[in-house]
């Protein structure tokens, strides 16, 4: 719901209010209704607020308990604010605002560190005591609120997104290698604490960062979730998961209508915003507003599903709004796209997202969106496929489907100054299907899909454009406890194959025959789609051109990353070079390109 930054001193000198200033005026769009700065000594920090709790002046931030002598930053949404705060006040504790962000200072001050455990939401925050000098930075369980971080010397700088720590000035915008093969190969996505520049790192979720007065630091990670079902579980029938499972979702579709603004719904026409429309409809909702977008089609595929979402909205008499958008719209659209993003996207939704979050912002300032029940809940392709891998064969058989090249491919298309050798990014996935935790191959997919490429690919994407128009969007497929639940889920039950165990029958087959009972059974029982930009994928026009542009600008010349014979064979054919997810790989290098010339980055 806001933007934040700040700089913290462990020298003895004076934080910089100047570059405070700066990072927190770059955020304006993330909190389009109030800003404040507060400095003293060490420490300066600056908020930019979207009011969704407790739209008084007493919520505002940064917020100073001078009482009880802390100092918090803050962006996010605790769903469960009222209960904490009860039962912060029959421990003594009394308030001067209503909203959510004086829990969180009030919870520390009760529980320490560990009130992170207590918050059912999404969340990044910086909280400071004034007498010791103590810091706590955090992180939700899921990633979904960002926190990037730039350490100088004994300087230390934070925000909410990475443009604003640019603009804080004299930041290291070196390429980091590792990180450009993570972006090349593990399909645009950089893991925490990596970003493609070598200056700016960031939070890992479910991380809490305890730094010392000397700056000295310590990371504890407060939650992982193990998959597989409990000893108490192990003989629920299929109807009792689907029961427990939409019992779940109730439960985090409701949290997530708790705000003083109305809410309202991103409506693709899919099972997972459906499902989400049908549970506010149930839970008694009155005149909600939904939006689908849908855009010009392209080689031959569509770019819009309104049928579908029609029908949904048909069934629950909501206040639906089709968005249209031309191609020639779409591309004008794309450098202010690239300009919202904290890092590099290449998935094709993401102007998707920023247009319509536009148009929903003219009427809302809170919606729900469907994002995480594919990796939640097992809807993607390589699911099945990881359901028969053996254990041996785990971390190839996730490869070949997910990953977009080879590290052949990669070391033939990198010049030898920006690439590194070795495939961390086939390492990083090895090790991390190594962890305890998860024991069967389609377990260990899930899992890595969830924690990771759920955090900086899907998520990521969200927020960016959407509180690119302050807009905040509220995910509840990845309420805390709805994961924990899924992940215990039997894999059989989330991934249904054909007998034979070749095809893929259903995806999210518990969630889907949960849903039976809640939305339309056409919705259900369609081909699964997903958010089409066909012109990002069929290359082609005046869109190629953008794409030839970008790759030979000048800073593209000057950053020198790409072996220029590997562009041009895919500029000779760009839609014969198509990712194993259905992306295009020639737009993968143009929106690097795009992205660092945007933010005036010469590498």
């Amino acid at each position: 719901m806001c933007g934040f930054s700040g700089e913290i001193r462990f020298d003895g000198t004076t934080a910089d209010v100047g570059a405070v200033a700066r990072m927190t005026a770059a955020m304006d769009r993330r909190g389009p209704d109030a800003s404040g700065i507060h400095a003293q000594g060490r420490i300066a920090v600056g908020h930019r607020r979207l009011k969704i709790f407790d739209l008084s002046e007493q919520a505002q931030q940064p917020m100073i308990d001078a009482g009880l002598g802390l100092g918090l930053v803050y962006n996010g949404a605790i769903y469960n604010y009222r209960e904490l705060r009860a039962e912060l006040e029959a421990m003594g504790f009394a308030f001067f605002s209503t909203g959510d962000t004086e829990v969180i200072l009030k919870g520390y001050r009760a529980w320490g560190p560990k009130v992170v455990d207590r918050l059912a939401g999404m969340f990044a925050f910086v909280l400071w005591e004034r007498d010791t000098g103590r810091v706590l930075m955090a992180r939700d369980r899921l990633g979904i609120k960002p926190l990037y971080i730039e350490n100088r010397g004994r300087t230390l700088r934070f925000a909410s997104t990475l443009p604003a720590l640019l603009a804080g000035g004299g930041v290291d915008t070196a390429i980091d290698p590792v990180a450009l093969q993570f972006y090349l190969q593990f399909h645009a996505v950089v893991p925490a604490p990596m970003t493609i520049l070598k200056g700016i790192r960031k939070l890992p979720p479910a991380t809490r960062r305890i730094i010392e007065p000397d700056g000295t630091a310590r990371d504890e990670v407060y939650w992982a979730p193990d998959y597989g079902p409990r000893a108490d579980e192990r003989d629920l029938s299929f109807q009792d998961w689907q029961a427990k499972v939409l019992d779940s979702l109730r439960t985090a579709v409701r949290r997530r209508l708790v705000a003083d603004v109305p809410v309202g719904v991103l409506l693709s026409g899919g099972l997972d915003s459906s499902l989400i429309t049908g549970l506010i409809a149930e839970a008694g909702q009155k005149d909600l507003k939904t939006y689908s977008i849908g855009f010009d089609a392209a080689g031959g595929e569509e770019g819009d599903e309104f049928r579908w979402s029609d029908v949904v909205a048909a069934h629950f008499g909501t206040d639906h709004h089709q968005i249209r958008v031309s191609a020639s719209e779409t591309l004008e659209a794309l450098p202010d796209c690239v300009a919202a993003m904290s890092e590099p996207m290449v998935s094709h939704d993401a102007v998707g997202f920023y247009l319509l979050s536009q148009a929903v912002s003219r009427d809302l300032k809170v919606v729900q969106s469907g994002q995480g029940a594919d990796e939640v809940f097992g809807g993607y392709h390589w699911y099945p496929p990881m359901l028969a891998a053996g254990d041996e064969a785990a971390v190839e058989t996730y490869a070949r489907h997910f990953c977009d090249r080879a590290h052949d491919e990669y070391l033939g298309l990198v010049r030898p100054e920006h690439r590194v050798d070795e495939d961390h990014a086939r390492r990083f996935v090895a090790e991390h299907f190594a962890q305890p935790g998860a024991t069967r191959p389609i377990d260990k997919a899930l899992r890595i899909d969830s924690n990771i490429m759920l955090v900086d690919d899907p998520v990521k994407r969200v927020d960016n454009m959407t509180m690119s128009w302050g807009l905040e969007a509220r995910v509840p497929f990845l309420d805390h406890e709805l994961v924990e639940l899924a992940a215990r889920v039997p894999a059989e039950m989330k991934v249904k194959t054909t007998p034979d165990g070749r095809h893929l029958a259903q995806g999210k087959y518990v969630l889907a025959e949960a849903a039976r009972a809640v939305i339309p059974h056409a919705v259900i029982d369609r081909p699964k789609g997903y958010f089409p930009v066909p012109a990002l994928k069929h290359l082609e026009g005046p869109y190629l051109e953008m794409v030839r542009a970008s790759l030979g600008s000048e800073g593209a010349r000057s950053r020198g990353l790409f072996d220029q014979a590997a562009v041009d064979r895919l500029l000779a054919d760009p839609k014969a070079h198509i990712t194993p997810l259905r992306g295009s790989k020639l737009w993968q290098l143009a929106l690097l390109e795009l992205w660092l010339d945007t933010h005036g980055i010469r590498g």
